[in-house]
């Protein structure tokens, strides 16, 4: 007796379904990441204090937003 196995007709879309979750995933990891370390970077360039800085971190593009809203002339180039 020979057995064929044989694949579900949406297999196809469920692995193209897991490789574009599996991407958002990592974009969205590296984002966040990107985010705290701009807000670190813009921090650290206003203010010259690491506790300042680490609190950008935390609080990643919501204060890279406020910094770009809030910059001043010496800090445009």
């Amino acid at each position: 007796m020979t057995w064929v196995a044989t694949a579900p007709a949406n297999s196809g879309f469920m692995l193209i379904a897991q490789i574009a979750n599996q991407t958002t995933q990592t974009i969205t990891e590296t984002g966040l990441g990107l985010g705290s370390v701009l807000a670190m970077v813009c921090s650290w360039q206003r203010n010259r204090s690491i506790l300042w800085a680490i609190l950008a971190g935390f609080l990643s593009w919501l204060y890279v937003i406020y910094f770009a809203a809030t910059r001043r002339a010496d800090e445009t180039k």
